[in-house]
């Protein structure tokens, strides 16, 4: 039976009132402290996280008679996740790998060279980036696999050369069981799967602890994923930097390809012979792949759990109250954790 207490917990309505309540007005202000002048036209793009809009600019070029419109992308970071200090530490990892001439988007600069700005009265800070216009693969092709293999590894050698000064580490206690305490805390897990789930989680974060801290961890993507991959004349963007964190290299490559089947294994050899043609892999690294499965499924519960009051999430997730959300999210452990212990 699991040690956790349940108690009465909500998580910071009052960190995001003004971030729910963002207004043109306020959105083209904040893209003008930048140096840009609005044309007025502003859209919304899609972010769970953030609150990311895309802005016309004016590029005159001092000749008010004779310019071209052009777009920026501004990205408000959510109230209580980042603090500034984590912030910059993204963008210099961004400005790292620009100047080492890797596909990314890094932050543009004001007129003090400063890539991150906050809203005085509502203490949200913000950015302004190029917009870089591109698509999403609904599955990669062995080309693509190749040449995501070699970008990821020209991203690990970039990140290699300095360490994360303020993200977190991925490890069993940030990604497992300091989430499972808000999960149990706060009352989202169900009663009748409530010790179920925070047993099972407790074995696998015990499971998992010692190998993390037994492998080498490095600035990494963190969530390199296949919808964090834009394709623009046939070369790959990775994009969405928000989730960086310290650990194995191993996370980034999983998440592009997760599948467990033969042609997943496959998809995995091409990337990883691409990928090891410019960098050196470690490939018992492999055997964490279960291990940092589980902590996703339970990183993403608590992150759902945790912004739950944003009108956005009931929306887009309105299944994760259900019992049978829960029911899936045992059995989908259980099996990473018989993964596991058969590694």
């Amino acid at each position: 039976m699991s040690s956790l207490k349940k108690s009465s917990f909500a998580w910071g309505a009052a960190e995001t009132k003004f971030f729910f309540a963002l207004t043109p007005e306020h959105i083209l202000r904040a893209a003008e402290s930048f140096g840009a002048r609005c044309t007025g036209r502003c859209l919304t793009l899609n972010s769970m996280e953030n609150r990311v809009f895309e802005v016309e600019v004016e590029d005159a070029d001092g000749d008010l008679a004779d310019w071209s419109p052009t777009r920026r992308v501004i990205k408000f970071y959510r109230p209580g996740r980042w603090s500034r200090e984590q912030i910059l530490d993204e963008h210099r990892f961004l400005a790292d790998l620009d100047e080492a001439g890797l596909t990314v988007v890094a932050p543009l600069r004001d007129a003090d060279g400063a890539t991150l700005r906050v809203m005085d009265r509502a203490g949200i800070y913000y950015a302004l980036f190029p917009r870089v216009a591109g698509r999403n693969a609904d599955e990669f092709t062995d080309e693509q696999l190749k040449q995501i293999g070699r970008l990821l590894a020209r991203l690990h050698n970039t990140a290699a050369v300095r360490p994360h000064t303020g993200r977190l580490a991925l490890t069993a206690a940030t990604y497992g069981m300091e989430n499972l305490e808000y999960l149990y805390d706060s009352g989202t897990l169900p009663d009748d799967i409530a010790d179920d789930y925070a047993d099972l989680v407790e074995d696998i974060c015990a499971w998992t602890a010692p190998l993390l801290a037994a492998a080498h961890g490095q600035r990494i993507h963190g969530d390199c994923h296949l919808g964090n991959v834009l394709w623009r004349a046939d070369l790959p963007f990775l994009v969405d930097f928000d989730d960086t964190v310290s650990g194995p290299c191993v996370q980034d490559i999983w998440l592009l390809v997760p599948g467990r089947d033969r042609d997943a294994d496959r998809q995995r050899q091409i990337l990883l012979a691409a990928y090891e043609s410019l960098r050196a892999f470690d490939r018992a690294e492999l055997a964490l792949t279960e291990p940092l499965r589980a902590l996703r499924y339970v990183h993403f519960s608590a992150w759902t759990a945790k912004r739950w009051r944003d009108p956005a999430f009931p929306r887009a997730f309105p299944h994760f109250t259900d019992r049978n959300y829960w029911r899936d999210q045992l059995l989908d452990l259980r099996e990473c954790y018989d993964l596991m212990r058969q590694a």
